[in-house]
């Protein structure tokens, strides 16, 4: 059994739950800080497949007799795994009202790949300021595959990681100070979008990286520069 705890979080998104969806994981270094992601697309389905994919991938990921720290906001596949599972084999895959257990596949090969795996589980609060970090990029890369139905990471060579979105309640506190700057349209005096400094390096539609600090706007298949042009 490997020394090192190695800690990560995995996510899912579904753009309609059916809908477009995609599964995502981040593995921190020893640092604690983003080390490698990855991320995949799974046409039309559940957000329930899109977390339980997730993790599935991101177990599949690190190598037998590793230590891990998985961080989760979806009570659904963590508490599938570790609290449903074991009554789920006991009553022949059926649920508690006699039903077919759902996403049954995903579940048995969960269970297979945490047998050879020491794993914690720790659920944290999805969408919040000041959040879980690794579990913001995990959801941001999740909810960028479900929408272009493109998988990237590390592996892929995307060494950037992706950007998580402004929480929404920080949005609407900058609002009331944004308006003296802005027309009746919430646009800044120019006639361009608001723009926000960059929490995490990440890539910009045009295909150029850019770093933690640097200002960025909300553009068609993502957040990157204010002036560039994405690639046709």
């Amino acid at each position: 059994m490997s020394e090192r705890v190695v800690v990560a979080a995995c996510d899912g998104a579904s753009k309609g739950n059916p809908g477009p969806a995609g599964w995502a994981w981040v593995i921190a270094g020893p640092q604690g800080t983003p080390e490698r992601w990855q991320a995949g697309p799974l046409g039309t389905a559940t957000n329930n497949v899109g977390e339980l994919t997730a993790l599935e991938q991101l177990l599949e990921a690190v190598a037998a007799g590793t230590r891990m720290q998985v961080r989760m906001d979806s009570q659904y596949a963590m508490k599938a795994v570790t609290q449903w599972l074991p009554g789920w084999k006991r009553n022949g895959w059926k649920t508690s009202a006699g039903k077919p257990v759902a996403n049954r596949e995903l579940v048995e090969r969960i269970d297979q790949l945490l047998t050879e795996r020491d794993v914690e589980f720790v659920h944290v609060a999805a969408h919040q300021v000041g959040g879980d970090p690794l579990n913001a990029i995990a959801d941001q890369a999740a909810s960028d595959a479900a929408t272009s139905q493109r998988a990237a990471g590390t592996a892929l060579g995307d060494v950037e990681m992706p950007v998580p979105a402004p929480a929404r309640a920080t949005v609407a506190r900058s609002r009331p100070a944004a308006r003296k700057s802005t027309s009746a349209s919430g646009s800044a005096p120019s006639g361009k979008p608001r723009t926000i400094k960059a929490k995490f390096p990440g890539r910009c539609p045009c295909g150029q990286p850019y770093a933690a600090g640097t200002p960025i706007m909300k553009r068609d298949g993502g957040w990157g520069h204010p002036d560039c042009s994405p690639v046709a």
